[in-house]
């Protein structure tokens, strides 16, 4: 069992420690930012004087570094991602994985929504479903043949969402 001054003397080699490798790490931390900051201003401002672009990107990286991926900042430091890769990544690729997955699910959304060309549809009762015998049906007509023909009619039943044709 350790006594109190065993225990104090823990506590001093911890902190030791700790400290240690807090400064390692604060100055891995600086290589990074310091690489990164110099790409940056390389390729964004090229008359040596920070541009607007430049200054946009690095407000950027620091927000998506800093707060919004903390696993994108652990790749970035441990290496895993190399500083000149990083420097290229844009705010879509900077994104959180749960945010890939709900952009692309709005993304998708709203293709679906989305009505482009497609034919219009009308609402009508007038024609009878032969499934459920439902009479609230969509229909649109379409040129199918030649033009001295009658034009065909397509139906859906709103119902039961079977479709028919005829002309």
């Amino acid at each position: 069992m350790l006594d109190k001054h065993m225990l104090s003397h823990v506590d001093i080699l911890s902190s030791h420690t700790v400290s240690l490798f807090m400064f390692i790490e604060s100055e891995r931390l600086l290589q990074k930012s310091t690489k990164i900051e110099e790409l940056v201003f390389k390729k964004l401002s090229p008359e040596d004087t920070p541009s607007k672009a430049y200054r946009e990107r690095i407000r950027s990286f620091f927000m998506n570094l800093r707060k919004n991926n903390p696993e994108l900042r652990e790749a970035v430091v441990s290496g895993e991602v190399p500083v000149e890769d990083f420097c290229e990544y844009t705010p879509a690729d900077m994104a959180t994985a749960e945010s890939k997955v709900r952009d692309r699910a709005i993304q998708l959304e709203n293709m679906f929504k989305a009505k482009g060309a497609e034919e219009q549809q009308a609402e009508t009762d007038m024609f009878k479903c032969g499934k459920c015998k439902g009479r609230k049906t969509r229909y649109y007509q379409m040129q199918t043949r030649s033009a001295d023909e009658p034009m065909t009619t397509f139906v859906t039943c709103i119902n039961c969402g079977n479709r028919w044709k005829f002309s």
